[in-house]
């Protein structure tokens, strides 16, 4: 009888232990995906009745140009600071992994504090200075001569999407900074030596063998950018409150929009299910291009 105990126990502990997992995922992750399929099905405005609808919700997505404005929004903010962020993280990155910097813990803490800093207070600092009549940045430009008139930061689209991108690229160089850096430290130093021996220059050896040797990493900086360049919510909402003229709206802001100020979470669900599939799809298209066939 003991035996037979003990072989269940045997058996049992690997799931017993990884039971947690699956309980969390299944509760927190799973089953609000499901019931959020459920509403996207149905128009409700958060009271007792729930009316079934079918795919209206969907079909009304597909046809209603703020959700399309607000991909095309997550779209230009990717592309206004994605590239810069990563190469700036790259070489900030190659430079803090270099033997003859001085101070390598300070530089890489007073980078990566940004990231762990309150969302809502550094956004609340970005809309003080960059404020259009008196702003901080408005008085050192005019200081230095580079502009006459004060530039509407928050008030005019280009410059509402671009004030956003600042301060995401502020929050996020620093964290990439450290996924490269870790990268960079997985590197084998005796390739390094190697193609000093052999006459590389720094420049060389940062094309033909640093880079080439980050790609996996610099693949996933990528698709974490883009994703979170779509799903930025905090920054916007701030800063902008979306606008103006929706210029800044994303995708999560406005699902939260419908929900919580429209209180159409029918529709606020159907808008996440096919904001879901769509960086779905986008995440696939860009792991196939940037793949490594070797």
């Amino acid at each position: 009888m003991a035996s037979k105990w003990w072989r269940w126990q045997q058996k049992s502990a690997p799931y017993m232990f990884i039971s947690p997992f699956f309980i969390l995922f299944s509760v927190f992750l799973f089953y609000p995906f499901l019931y959020s399929f459920y509403l996207s099905l149905v128009e409700w405005n958060g009271g007792k009745t729930k009316t079934y609808v079918g795919l209206d919700n969907f079909s009304r997505v597909l046809h209603d140009e703020v959700f399309w404005l607000s991909i095309g929004n997550g779209l230009i903010i990717m592309v206004m600071y994605v590239p810069l962020l990563l190469l700036l993280a790259t070489l900030v990155a190659v430079l803090l992994n270099s033997n003859w910097v001085k101070g390598k813990g300070f530089f890489r803490m007073s980078l990566f504090t940004p990231n762990i800093m309150a969302v809502v207070a550094v956004a609340f600092v970005f809309s003080i200075m960059l404020n259009g009549d008196n702003g901080l940045i408005n008085v050192i430009l005019k200081q230095l001569g580079l502009i006459d008139a004060s530039i509407l930061w928050l008030d005019s689209p280009f410059w509402a999407r671009l004030s956003v991108a600042a301060m995401v690229f502020y929050r996020w160089l620093g964290y990439n900074m450290i996924l490269i850096l870790a990268g960079l430290q997985n590197i084998p130093k005796d390739i390094y030596e190697s193609a000093y021996v052999d006459g590389a220059t720094p420049f060389q050896v940062l094309i033909r063998i640093t880079l080439p040797l980050l790609k996996k990493i610099l693949v996933f900086c990528v698709i974490l950018s883009t994703l979170g360049s779509f799903g930025l919510f905090t920054e916007p909402l701030v800063l902008t409150k979306g606008g103006p003229l929706n210029s800044t709206t994303t995708p999560v802001l406005l699902i939260y929009q419908e929900s919580f100020t429209n209180l159409n979470f029918g529709y606020a669900s159907a808008i996440a299910i096919m904001f879901f599939f769509l960086m779905m799809i986008f995440t696939f298209v860009q792991m196939r291009v940037t793949r490594d066939n070797d």
